[in-house]
């Protein structure tokens, strides 16, 4: 079996750039060019060029297997650079996992230029809450608050801290007026949000002079994300302690009313 490599073929197809100037396309010398298609001569125990003192021109045998894989060669070199365009070109499935309100305030901002940057990336986006085991479930990344990542995984901060406020419908606060401390609390009834993975209710977390403070609440309503959370709160069936910026809408139209923050 005779086995023609690349860069010899190339060489013979291109038998004319030892014309004046041509050889320099290549970036070779005459006796590489030279030695290279001799080589193949040898190999194939056929006279491919007549040389003389003057010139080189093609024998019939030359000019057959010239004309012959010449187009073959050109579909080689098509692919070849296709492959490279590949290498170059940002392309595939980018699978997250991330929480519904990470994917408002941080990723949906984003995610309108990236993929107008990137048109040949799929984005898969998994909302979940618990705290899912990234490589288990063949993700890329996840996004969660600092407190809920491993201390074995990679992180890297993407956004602000989240600014909590406590809010309700004017409704429910004509009825019970609205609490001043996080300890007033305990009178009201409030939304509560049980947490996926760790299966027991969130503990409101407030902050005060530095002082960390953790108020678990009572109220008749439990779910597991957040935007139920927000429409009992507008119904008017309690208090509810979510991200302000998740809210900055219902209260500009007089649906909820911000009673305190988590910093107090």
């Amino acid at each position: 079996m005779i086995i023609l490599t690349i860069s010899i073929i190339s060489l013979l197809l291109r038998a004319s750039v030892v014309l004046p100037g041509q050889r320099q396309k290549l970036g070779v010398s005459q006796s590489a060019l030279s030695h290279a298609i001799r080589g193949l001569e040898e190999r194939l125990d056929v006279r491919l060029l007549t040389r003389t003192t003057r010139s080189v021109a093609p024998t019939a045998a030359g000019e057959r297997l010239i004309n012959s894989i010449s187009p073959r060669f050109d579909d080689i070199e098509t692919e070849l650079l296709a492959l490279t365009d590949v290498r170059q070109r940002v392309a595939g499935n980018i699978r997250l996992t991330l929480g519904e309100h990470a994917l408002q305030s941080t990723v949906w901002p984003a995610l309108e230029p990236f993929l107008q940057a990137y048109p040949d990336v799929n984005v898969e986006m998994t909302i979940d809450n618990s705290l899912t085991d990234i490589v288990t479930g063949r993700y890329d990344a996840g996004i969660r608050l600092g407190e809920q990542v491993a201390k074995d995984m990679v992180a890297v901060r993407i956004g602000p801290d989240w600014r909590m406020v406590v809010v309700g419908a004017p409704t429910y606060f004509a009825r019970h007026g609205k609490p001043q401390t996080p300890h007033d609390l305990q009178n009201h009834s409030c939304i509560n949000m049980r947490m996926p993975t760790l299966g027991g209710l969130y503990a409101w977390e407030f902050a005060k002079d530095g002082q960390d403070l953790r108020v678990r609440v009572e109220g008749q309503l439990i779910f597991n994300n957040l935007p139920p959370r927000i429409s009992a709160a507008i119904a008017g069936r309690g208090l509810a302690f979510v991200p302000e910026d998740t809210v900055e809408q219902a209260v500009a139209e007089g649906a909820l009313e911000k009673s305190f923050g988590g910093l107090v």
